[in-house]
Formats: structure tokens, C-alpha cells, sequence
């Protein structure tokens, strides 16, 4: 019997925010341990939370963004357990009626578009970070009641690969969109994985195995490539699966039970008390639908469409939207805005990571590449002698104009001066001139190079070539 894997993802995001969900403490990582607390986010009896509405305003961007649902009306519920990273004993969470519902979120996947419906995006606070040493334990409460976003989809994933390219997509958007930072390497993105396996064909899903906490989105890949197989193992075996949670030990490679999978009555969630429901105004939803910007797959569409770029040049830009955003100020008046690609990603993007710089330290204005590709494609400069002159340009900040007049770049394409350098060029190399004249046209690419060589590069090419094939045909039909 052939089995098929049933796969829904809860992603934990930490929201972009200065401060803290209920308190004024900073949302900062890094600091000592313990220093940015109070006696809110520590959960101290007398206390009373105050709701931050940028996570509120960021929930339902992210809503927005993913196409989902915003309810008249949300609110805030207690969801009770003990840990020793849960100061309060208890998380406020949103449970039966949260902000954004009922979405959906597009992305490439097997060279065609898949789509994975969202069931929901609520707002939450983040909890504590245990630390283990040898002799003892410690808790550092910096990150308790960080905001935090959970987004919950519909078990629409099929595979590993399939889970990896949703959470990569699903980052991109909440980057774009100024919700998150998304760093994975300072626990800003944590994912819960739900999998079961069933035969094909039936429409009844599997005892769902629940994997927690995974901090990287590899983890999860690897962790799926290990539990698919392990449930269809034990089903195969004539064994039966049951709902259960499990954690991904990333050295060994495999999953561990941790215990049977509580439910939600285990929780006894109640309505938040020192909380009032959420009931967005006409206004606040108007300010919010004012942040949503275009998401990274209509932007590589869009680039592909208007500026007919390759699809991996497009992606280029999507990857980094402010070299996009460069490449789009001079894509517009482009007569090639291939050409102008080409130049900001191989040229301009490869000395900004060479010279560790950013666009902002770059110092010649983004016409100017439209100025350079119009110096080659006019024939007064080489593409060889062009990449000088962006040197240049990137150093010094000079138009390429300037830099052409100023150290006499300019292309040869006096025909007398470039059979001089081509006599030269036949008389130096009398072997590659043979093979030219017994058939190896490839020959004539070597010759040409060394006009450019002896020209210092200003020789016309085309012109070189023509001149080249000129004479050696000549020298063919004489004999010499």
C-alpha cells in the first residue's frame, strides 16, 4: 500500500515592535540576561497588561498580506500552563477569536504555483529562554511577552521539500512587508510541525505526530525526512500511530516522543480579564491597508513582464529589494534594462560585497550605468575598456563620460590603426594564423585577442575581426 504525508505548520513570529506586548520594556535582542523586564512582562500580582498596538496594526498587515479575513471583533484569552520560561503560569493568547482568518499564500514550487491555505494569524506574547549549564539552570525573561504572531496553515503540504519552500516564501512576504526581521539566528522565526501519514486516495487524515520548536526551517526539511518514513514504517508494521508531541534531535538525526498531545480543554482557556476585545475602526483598518506593499512573487512576475529579465535575474532582485528598488530607478528610461541588470548584479553588487559597502556609500548617481552601457553600445568604448571604467566610477564617483575623455579610453575604430595591429598580430602568431586558414575558425578569436592586446584594449572588436578574417583569406587565396 502507498502512503502520502498530510503536513500543517505553525510559524512563531516575532513582530518588529520597540517594545514588549503589554508593558513598555524594550524589544531588543541581546542584552544581559533579566534587564529588560518589569514587573508586567514578569507577571507580578497587581499588574495590569496594555495591548501594543503596532503588533495589533502588524497582525493585520500580515492578515493583509496573505489574503485573509479581518473580524469586526478579536480578543484575548488566557491559555494556562506551567513552565519555567512562562513567568505568569499562563500565556495570553488569542484562541476563538482572532484577528486575521481564512487566507492564503501563493509561491513557486515544481516549476508551477502551489497554494497553501491559511487558517488563521493570532497574536500572542513570546515566552522566556532556559539556559542549561553544568551544574545548574538559569532563565533569562529579556524575551517574555516579546509580541508574537502565530501563523497556523491548513494541512495542504505534501512533502519536506514542499514545507521548506512554503516557510522560506511566507519569510520573504513577512520581511517585505516591515513585520518581522525573520533573523532565524536570533530565534525571531520557530516552527511547530504537524504530520501525519495516510493511504492514498483516502480522505481521512492520520494520527497527527506534533514536532516542536524547530529554530530552523532546514530543521524542519530534515525533521519531515525522518518522520514521513518513520510513520509509514510503523503502519506498514501492522503498528498504530497516536497523537502524540515529539522534538527533533538535530546531531542524532531523529525524533523523540516527549508525550501524548494535550488538547485545548488541557489548557482551560478563558477570556482574558484585563483585557478588552479588539473591534478595529474603518480608520485603523484604512492606516493598515495603507502599509501593504507588493509581495516578492508579484514583483518577480513584474520584473519578468516589464523589463524582460530572466527569471533568475528577477529573483536576484526580489532576494534584495533595495538593489531591486536601484535597478528599477534606471530600468525605467533603459533602452536594455538587460543590459542595466547585467551591470548592477555583476558589476555594482560584486564591489559593494568586495569593498563591504553599501548603495548608500555608492558615489556615482544610477544614471550614469545607463551613460556607460550607452558609451558601449555607441562604439566609443569596448566592453573590456568599460569594465575600467566602472572601476573607475565605483572609486572615484566620475561620470564614465569624464572618465573616458580624462585617460583616453575611447575605441579605435580607425581602420588603418587597427591593420597595423592586425598585421602584428599575424606576423607574432604565424601558428594560429595556420590553423585560421585550415579551418580552425576558432583560431580567429585567439587573434583577435591579441589585437586587443597590442591595442590596449581601445580596438574596435567587430572591426578587428572583420580586418582579421580579411586578411588571412587574402593571405590564403596568395599563398602566404
Amino acid at each position: 500500500m502507498d502512503y502520502e504525508a498530510v503536513i500543517g505548520l505553525e510559524t512563531h513570529v516575532q513582530l518588529k515592535t520597540k517594545s514588549k506586548m503589554w508593558c513598555g520594556c524594550a524589544n531588543e535582542f541581546g542584552a544581559p540576561p533579566n534587564t529588560h523586564v518589569c514587573p508586567v512582562c514578569l507577571g507580578l500580582p497587581g499588574v495590569l497588561p496594555v495591548a501594543n498596538e503596532e503588533a495589533l496594526r502588524l497582525t493585520a498587515l500580515t492578515g493583509l498580506l496573505l489574503n485573509c479575513s479581518l473580524p469586526p471583533y478579536a480578543k484575548f484569552d488566557r491559555k494556562n500552563y506551567f513552565y519555567p520560561d512562562m513567568p505568569k503560569n499562563y500565556q495570553v493568547t488569542q484562541y476563538d477569536k482572532p484577528s486575521a482568518v481564512t487566507g492564503y499564500l501563493e509561491f513557486e514550487f515544481n516549476d508551477s504555483l502551489a497554494r497553501v491555505r491559511i487558517t488563521r494569524a493570532h497574536l500572542e506574547e513570546d515566552v522566556g529562554k532556559n539556559f542549561h549549564f553544568d551544574r545548574n539552570s538559569g532563565v533569562d525573561f529579556n524575551r517574555a511577552g516579546v509580541p508574537l504572531m502565530e501563523i497556523v496553515s491548513e494541512p495542504d503540504l505534501t512533502s519536506a521539500v514542499m514545507a521548506y519552500e512554503y516557510l522560506n516564501a511566507l519569510k520573504d512576504i513577512l520581511v517585505y512587508g516591515g513585520v518581522s526581521d525573520c533573523d532565524m539566528e536570533k530565534g525571531m522565526v520557530r516552527c511547530d510541525v504537524n504530520v501525519s501519514v495516510r493511504p492514498k486516495g483516502q480522505s481521512e487524515l492520520g494520527a497527527k505526530i506534533e514536532i516542536k520548536n524547530m529554530n530552523s526551517f532546514s530543521g524542519v526539511r530534515k525533521a519531515l525526512d525522518y518522520e514521513i518514513p518513520r510513520q509509514i514504517e510503523v503502519l506498514k508494521s501492522g503498528g498504530k500511530l497516536i497523537q502524540s508531541t515529539r522534538r527533533w534531535d538535530d546531531p542524532a538525526g531523529i525524533t523523540e516522543e516527549m508525550r501524548t498531545k494535550e488538547f485545548a480543554h488541557d489548557y482551560r482557556y478563558f477570556p482574558e480579564p484585563d483585557l478588552m476585545p479588539f473591534q478595529p475602526t474603518e480608520a485603523w483598518l484604512e492606516e493598515v491597508s495603507r502599509r501593504v506593499i507588493e509581495l516578492p512573487l508579484a514583483r518577480k512576475r513584474r520584473f519578468i513582464r516589464d523589463y524582460q529579465l530572466p527569471a533568475a535575474d528577477a529573483q536576484t532582485f526580489v532576494w534584495d529589494r533595495p538593489l531591486g528598488d536601484y535597478f528599477e530607478s534606471i530600468a525605467k528610461q533603459a533602452k536594455s534594462p538587460k543590459a542595466a541588470a547585467n551591470w548592477v548584479i555583476n558589476n555594482l553588487r560584486a564591489k559593494m560585497t568586495e569593498s563591504g559597502t553599501t548603495l548608500a556609500d555608492v558615489k556615482f548617481q544610477p544614471p550614469a550605468i545607463l551613460e556607460l552601457i550607452e558609451l558601449v553600445e555607441n562604439g566609443k568604448i569596448s566592453s573590456r575598456i568599460a569594465q575600467d571604467v566602472f572601476t573607475e566610477m565605483f572609486s572615484a564617483g566620475e561620470s564614465p563620460a569624464k572618465i573616458v575623455e580624462k585617460k583616453g579610453l575611447a575605441q579605435v575604430s580607425d581602420t588603418a590603426a587597427i591593420e597595423k595591429f592586425c598585421d602584428e598580430a599575424i606576423a607574432a602568431n604565424p601558428g594560429p594564423a595556420a590553423d585560421f586558414r585550415a579551418g580552425k575558425t576558432a583560431a580567429l578569436n585567439f587573434l583577435k585577442g591579441q589585437v586587443m592586446k597590442l591595442s590596449k584594449g581601445k580596438a574596435n572588436p567587430a572591426l578587428a575581426g572583420e580586418i582579421l578574417e580579411r586578411k588571412l583569406k587574402a593571405g590564403m587565396e596568395t599563398g602566404n
